[in-house]
């Protein structure tokens, strides 16, 4: 099958300006253009824009898409597969926050009983969700999947009130390292409060520390550009920072 740009559009239920962006920014290339000017797609096409929507529903940015397209060990099967496993765990999220809301509706009618724990279980869910998607094949590599699914149970069993505590935890990490950068010396006062401060953030999180571990994370906020791109909104230079304040902090 061929298709003009207004069926594909039609087909894919997207506009055709859509799609004419996805030609600029070289996302999705028509096969042929016509001498009338008219943009053709072909089979290849179809699939390669099933794939690019099956990725921008799991909120992938476009950039990234590409990336992943144009990668040379790229396989569709396999990348289907991986959309069925990442679409079932956004299946199982939505479930969760949909009997969250019925249970809520139900006890103010007085039809049951709800805890405060119950009320924030399936946010938990999806920030654990959210994590394994982002993070999980670097940070199970990195430190097995017995500590992560630990983890992963800490968080899901924390209170409102200790989810709450770790997030404030975490915005005065990130002011203590942006004053302490300032100051320049991973080995002062201040970006050895930071790591403090750190330390006691990720205990939310972690079922055991160790200095080793700790070391570990902050080696991979430099080696991975996502971790890196998260502390240099801090200041320039963060990831780097905090690394060596940690390596001082932990000998």
């Amino acid at each position: 099958m061929e298709y003009t740009i207004n069926k594909l559009a039609k087909l894919a239920g997207l506009s055709t300006r859509t799609l004419r962006w996805y030609d600029e920014c070289g996302l999705l290339k028509p096969e042929r253009i016509r001498e009338n000017g008219y943009r053709i797609y072909g089979q290849a096409e179809v699939d390669r824009l099933q794939q690019i929507l099956f990725y921008r529903e799991l909120g992938v940015a476009l950039s990234e898409i590409g990336r992943i397209l144009e990668s040379e060990d790229f396989d569709i099967q396999r990348a289907l597969e991986a959309h069925v496993q990442a679409l079932y765990l956004k299946k199982e999220q939505l479930e969760r926050l949909i009997a969250n809301a019925e249970k809520s509706i139900q006890t103010m009618r007085g039809e049951t009983t709800m805890s405060d724990h119950e009320k924030f279980a399936g946010f938990k869910q999806k920030l654990i969700a959210d994590n394994e998607k982002q993070y999980g094949e670097e940070i199970r590599t990195t430190y097995g999947d017995e500590t992560i699914d630990r983890s992963n149970a800490k968080l899901s069993g924390m209170t409102q009130a200790q989810c709450a505590e770790a997030q404030r935890l975490e915005q005065e990490v990130g002011e203590a390292l942006k004053t302490a950068i300032e100051q320049g010396d991973p080995a002062g006062a201040l970006a050895q409060k930071a790591c403090q401060l750190h330390r006691e953030w990720l205990c939310h999180y972690w079922d055991s520390y160790s200095p080793e571990a700790h070391r570990g994370l902050a080696q991979m906020y430099i080696d991975d550009p996502r971790f890196a791109a998260h502390y240099d909104k801090i200041a320039p230079g963060c990831a780097v920072f905090l690394r060596d304040a940690i390596e001082v902090y932990c000998s």
